[in-house]
């Protein structure tokens, strides 16, 4: 045993080591390692390192179980006790304390250290007391259900974050295990997943273009803010500078300059350091999203010619990207035209259908899994796949157990982490390529540290109970929550619902309640728009994309910042020329005659449902413009999506339409017809 021993303290030593450098490739892509600071880099890292380490040491701990295993890779008893308490009380540490005040410490707008650090405490104030609220009341509960004791203190405390971090993980591993396979399902076919991106278009360039008019009207405020320093303090005029020379001039826009200087920018009549710290926060956030959705559309646009290019080399079977395109596959010269067009055309479709059928059984199993555990362990599948000897002394698990055993633990956290993507209520927190926000780095650090530690414990209990309760794992965690029946339960039959985010996401129950209620918390890929204009569907989506290709090829402006309401003409270009006066009609029309025939379809039908009524000229009374300010003041509110689309989804019966085109008018616009609005064919109604 002492030889094996050794080879297994060595590979336990090469093993992190090659998790510590993975972990830092992985946040060199996100973020510069060079212009981070220290203070966030070495949390963010403890945040990610700590949990992949965790994948690594349940193996461990399952083949260290009485005394040891010859079949596999084990520790002594003592040794991985020891690391499962420095582990978890890091892990503890960084996710309640630790980083969500280095990520509000970080988002603060104030320049000095100390008042930076009191915005994050006062930030963190709330949450703080909510959850030492429920500590309090977990507290209670445990005095008088096992005695007052330093045990009951600590078990309390640690079923507590057991609890709250497994209705986390549940939820979100439940939704990613129908989620994940099914996304590869649908971008195996190179024309479903340049139909899934034509459909994804729209949004993200309606979110680009807020983004884009949200920081500009930030940087007009520095501005103005500039020219009205002189009544302020010293300290404050140097915050004012500081501000206007890391703010750009914004790119002129037609349009956007007079719409921006309309609106005026809200500076107080007294300008105070709480002021300029708001501000300064705000202009953060705004580049960060900026930078987040130029991302989203760059990548949409790149991957939408490369699908378009892959299904225009079918005919002659071979396939070039360009120089447009900066891969590592188009950097190995020996890769002929041929070979990328097998490659791309035939063997990553294939090999996606095949990671999709893969992950979708496995999906079925850990769902089985998870149903079967508290009554049945042994005939769940994980306990099948990773248990191999369950009568020998040697050892119930090998290395061949601990291998499957980490690959199951890393399924179900990749399935979680997944889903962490794709529901859409995060706020403006998203992980962009060397440009991360410092705030989104700590948070998503902060989720990945909170969601591993429930979810590994939840594994090894679909185990058999003669196999997990002699890891040192359950001697440190599963026996303080065991400790009262409260938690027993709670640990033994809470993971059933994990039927309820899997229904939900299997049978498009996200998108019923928006069709419902107005909202819904994911974006919807599906195809329900089959005209395509107006309402983000993929026609549109289509025309928005070749503009921008051709914008590009043509070295015209930046991407993403030219306005979604604007024409959807690939060539925008002014009619007239000096010394001619050729009528804008007949302009449009020779502009449109040279354009692609799909094009000029998309330009014909966009034109046709974007036509906006004439400004009603009629004298205005007092009450009129009374109430048109009062509904300005109530729409320009920034409400959030789920209460900006609400009542969206709700369809007016037919009796009270009085044609079809009712139906898409909604139930203002009948009820405004029945009482006095806008006259139509002419018509005077009483």
């Amino acid at each position: 045993m002492a030889d094996v021993s050794i080879g297994s303290d060595i590979f336990a030593v090469v093993a992190l080591l090659a998790i510590s450098l993975l972990v830092l490739l992985l946040i060199r892509y996100y973020l510069p390692l060079r212009s981070t600071p220290g203070y966030l880099l070495f949390p963010v890292f403890l945040g990610l390192a700590l949990p992949c380490s965790i994948i690594l040491l349940v193996p461990i701990d399952l083949a260290s179980a009485e005394g040891g295993s010859s079949r596999g890779i084990w520790l002594p008893e003592r040794a991985v006790l020891v690391a499962w308490r420095v582990t978890y009380w890091l892990t503890f540490l960084l996710t309640w304390w630790l980083l969500p005040l280095v990520g509000e410490y970080v988002d603060s707008g104030f320049r000095d250290t100390r008042s930076r650090i009191l915005y994050s405490l006062r930030s963190n104030a709330r949450y703080q007391l909510i959850v030492l609220g429920t500590g309090v009341a977990g507290l209670v509960y445990y005095i008088l259900q096992n005695g007052f004791n330093i045990s009951s203190i600590k078990g309390m405390v640690m079923a507590l974050a057991y609890a709250w971090g497994l209705i986390l993980a549940i939820g979100l591993m439940g939704h990613g295990l129908v989620a994940l396979p099914r996304r590869l399902y649908r971008t195996a076919s190179v024309s479903g997943k340049l139909r899934m991106l034509q459909t994804q278009a729209p949004k993200t360039k309606d979110k680009l273009d807020e983004a884009v008019e949200k920081l500009e009207e930030l940087e007009n405020t520095v501005t103005q803010l500039k020219q009205r320093k002189s009544g302020t303090g010293r300290d404050l005029q140097e915050w004012i500078d500081e501000l206007a020379d890391t703010t750009a001039p914004p790119a002129p826009r037609p349009g956007t300059a007079a719409a921006v200087g309309a609106a005026g920018a809200k500076i107080p009549a007294v300008i105070t350091e709480a002021y300029l710290a708001e501000l300064t926060r705000k202009l953060k956030r705004a580049r960060h999203k900026e930078a987040r959705f130029v991302n989203e559309w760059n990548n949409i646009c790149q991957q939408a010619q490369d699908a378009q290019t892959i299904l225009d080399s079918v005919s002659s079977k071979s396939l070039d990207f360009g120089i447009e395109q900066d891969t590592l596959m188009s950097r190995l010269t020996f890769i002929t035209p041929g070979m990328r067009y097998q490659l791309y055309a035939k063997a990553m479709p294939g090999l996606r259908l095949a990671l999709s059928v893969c992950f979708g059984l496995a999906s079925v199993m850990v769902i089985w899994s998870e149903i079967v555990r508290s009554f049945a362990p042994k005939i769940s599948f994980i306990n099948l796949t990773v248990v191999h000897h369950p009568n020998s002394d040697d050892g119930k698990i090998g290395l061949a157990g601990q291998v499957i055993a980490a690959a199951w633990l890393l399924y179900m956290d990749a399935c979680a982490l997944y889903a962490m993507t794709d529901v859409k209520v995060w706020g403006n927190r998203a992980l962009v390529k060397r440009q991360t926000y410092a705030e989104s780095a700590c948070w998503y650090s902060l989720q990945v540290a909170k969601l591993t530690v429930p979810l590994s414990y939840n594994f090894i209990t679909m185990l058999r109970a003669d196999v997990y309760k002699e890891t040192s794992f359950y001697k440190f965690l599963g026996q303080l929550i065991n400790l009262t029946p409260l938690g027993k339960g709670f640990s033994a039959f809470f993971p059933c619902f994990l039927l309820l985010p899997v229904l939900a996401t299997l049978f498009n129950l996200y998108g019923r309640t928006k069709n419902v209620f107005g909202f819904g918390i994911l974006e919807d890929e599906t195809d329900g728009n089959p005209s395509g204009f107006g309402t983000g569907g993929w026609r549109e989506g289509r025309a928005l994309i070749e503009r921008e290709l051709q914008s590009r090829s043509e070295g015209g402006a930046r991407v993403g910042l030219a306005a979604r309401g604007d024409s959807l003409d690939i060539e925008r270009q002014a009619g007239t020329r000096s010394g001619t006066s050729t009528p804008p009609q007949r302009a449009r029309a020779q502009r449109e005659a040279l354009l692609p025939p799909r094009v000029q379809e998309a330009n014909r039908q966009f034109n046709s449902i974007t036509n906006q009524e004439e400004e009603d000229d009629s004298v205005r009374h007092f009450y009129q413009d009374f109430t048109e300010r009062v509904r300005n003041t109530f729409d320009t509110v920034d409400r959030p999506d789920w209460m900006r689309n609400l009542g969206s989804g709700v369809t007016v019966p037919k009796w009270m339409q009085s044609d079809e085109r009712d139906n898409s008018s909604g139930p203002a616009s009948t009820i405004s017809r029945w009482f006095g609005g806008r006259a139509e064919d002419g018509r005077v109604r009483l």
